[in-house]
């Protein structure tokens, strides 16, 4: 009697842990219109049309007499970039955009790439899409969708997308690449009604690849690209065979963080932190509360009001350059903050740099880049996707100059099929173009491991 009474309950268990987990929630998202006015009454076009980056004379020269005009104001002495960007270095870096920097020669470099422009729910979505080349008989290529986030652009993986898609090693895997801009960036029409969020994204990037022919498919994100890349995997777990990210804040703190962070100091082991997390992560009110509001004020204009400051920035090229670069010292290392120029050429060139500024000047997206913040905060912090696990093969760079510090344990607690956590050798917030090789290898690595190849 009690044998049975032992093995019915067993079964009994099995078959609730089963039945709970084939009840995992996943995120509902309800198709929008985003063009101007009501959708209208015809079939949707699918078509999908070739796009080409251009300029003409009158753009630079419109961009010339504004760089010229620009009224420069002194930064205080010894301040470095601890106020912002440092204006004795910002004449340095206009300088260059004014005389060196050669914007057609960046177009013919943005156009190596083939882009494309499709409509879906009414704006007309821009992305690149880079098939392998020479693809070996019986070979396919494993399709990789990539997701910027903010002030950064598809431009980021331009980089990467050669190591992918043609890499040197015979037994890495040649991927097909689809870099989107996210709608209201770059050439991405922007929403023309509130609402538009990160779940809004990630259903249209969804559409996108089904429109491009594929059943399954891995992501990459970071920054933005993280929580649109997150949100994919939660509305269509199926399709996403992989999950590859390099920012994953905690968004929705549980008892494990909260406990690691009071008695991780003491007993790191138990928390699996290495010293890499206990020097990120203490002291705490230093490094997770000060850092944190000296880093964050853009955050809280752009999620109130993006418009006032966002038309300041649409009108001046310096300003906007101001505005973009400063980002690019200080979230690719926090000690930048002292150097006078910011430390900006240790990591990127300044031709990469004012092309990623030149796609935000010439497509006049700043002020609907800046509005993704709003739309994604004003609905507050206790989203269904912000309580949601993921349950979806996952696996995360972490680069130990990221802007903010994600241990293992914290990814774990919302990516549930973690499969590889990289500590990185060196890195930033913008990683795909800093590192660009060490951010492949690891998304190389990532995937032969999910595709059961050698690695």
């Amino acid at each position: 009697m009690f044998t049975e009474v032992m093995l019915a309950l067993v079964v009994g268990g099995v078959i609730y842990f089963l039945v709970q987990k084939s009840k995992r929630p996943q995120l509902k998202s309800e198709d929008g219109w985003w063009g101007e006015g009501t959708p209208p009454d015809r079939e949707e076009d699918v078509s999908i049309r070739p796009y080409t980056v251009r300029t003409d004379k009158e753009e630079l020269e419109d961009l010339y007499r504004r760089i010229d005009q620009t009224r420069s104001f002194p930064s205080l002495e010894d301040s470095q970039f601890t106020y912002g960007f440092n204006s004795q270095y910002l004449q340095n870096v206009v300088s260059y955009w004014r005389h060196d920097f050669d914007w057609r020669r960046q177009v013919d470099q943005l156009n190596k790439y083939p882009h494309y422009k499709t409509n879906i729910e009414g704006i007309d979505v821009h992305y690149v899409h880079v098939r392998p080349k020479n693809l070996p008989e019986g070979v396919t290529a494993v399709p990789l969708l990539m997701v910027h986030g903010w002030p950064g652009s598809f431009y980021e993986f331009y980089r990467m997308i050669p190591l992918l898609t043609q890499p040197s090693n015979p037994d890495d895997i040649m991927f097909e690449v689809v870099c989107p801009s996210i709608p209201g960036y770059c050439f991405s029409e922007a929403p023309h009604k509130k609402g538009f969020d990160s779940v809004c994204a990630a259903r249209v990037f969804h559409k996108l690849m089904k429109r491009l022919g594929f059943q399954q498919f891995y992501a990459h994100g970071g920054d933005w690209g993280w929580i649109v890349t997150t949100n994919m995997a939660q509305l269509e777990p199926k399709i996403i065979k992989g999950l590859h990210l390099n920012f994953a804040p905690p968004s929705k703190p549980g008892l494990p963080m909260v406990l690691s962070i009071m008695l991780g100091h003491r007993f790191p082991k138990i928390f699996g932190f290495n010293e890499h997390d206990i020097q990120r992560i203490y002291p705490v009110v230093q490094n997770l509360v000060v850092e944190s509001v000296k880093e964050s004020g853009y955050m809280h204009i752009q999620a109130t009001k993006p418009d006032t400051v966002g038309r300041g920035l649409n009108d001046s090229p310096v300003g906007l350059a101001a505005y973009i670069l400063e980002k690019f010292s200080t979230w690719t290392d926090h000690d930048f903050r002292n150097l006078d120029d910011g430390g900006l050429t240790r990591k990127f060139s300044l031709d990469d740099l004012l092309t990623n500024v030149m796609i935000y000047w010439t497509s006049g997206c700043i002020i609907s880049s800046m509005r993704f913040y709003k739309e994604n905060f004003s609905k507050g912090l206790d989203q269904p996707h912000s309580k949601m696990p993921v349950h979806v093969p996952t696996g995360f760079a972490c680069f130990p100059n990221e802007l903010m510090h994600t241990p293992k344990l914290w990814v774990q607690q919302k990516y549930r099929e973690l499969k590889t956590f990289t500590p990185m050798a060196r890195g930033g917030h913008f990683a795909a173009m800093e590192e660009p090789e060490l951010m492949a290898q690891d998304i190389q690595n990532f995937t032969k491991m999910q595709e059961k190849r050698k690695k």
